[in-house]
């Protein structure tokens, strides 16, 4: 009782509106602009779309920088900014924030955060 798009897995039980969030990469606003772009009404169900509207929203998506190609994007660009050895790269390197948030008292998250970096 799923909706496989681009290899991720959508409940049909859900709007359409909420279950294209399930894709990493689409967030409720880009979401709402594939609905609006496509004309589909975000209240409706995904188990009421049409075939030609699931094709539709498919090849929609196909064209935008989701799951794993928006993975490997970030992680280019952050291996970009590490390379370019300066004060942001630096914390990026000792994985603290780079944003000018205080580490005396906060930032134990950023610390104990073992995603890899290179």
């Amino acid at each position: 009782m799923n909706l496989n798009i681009c290899g991720v897995n959508i409940s049909k039980k859900k709007n359409i509106l909420y279950g294209l969030t399930k894709i990493y990469g689409i967030g409720l606003s880009l979401s709402n602009k594939i609905c609006f772009d496509l004309k589909i009404d975000i209240k409706k169900k995904i188990i009421n779309l049409k075939e030609v509207e699931i094709n539709r929203l498919v090849n929609y998506i196909r064209k935008l920088n989701i799951e794993n190609d928006l993975k490997i994007l970030n992680k280019e660009n952050l291996r970009r900014i590490i390379s370019l050895n300066n004060y942001r790269s630096y914390r990026h390197k000792k994985k603290l924030p780079c944003r000018g948030q205080r580490t005396k008292t906060n930032a134990k998250t950023r610390k104990k955060m073992t995603h890899e970096i290179i």
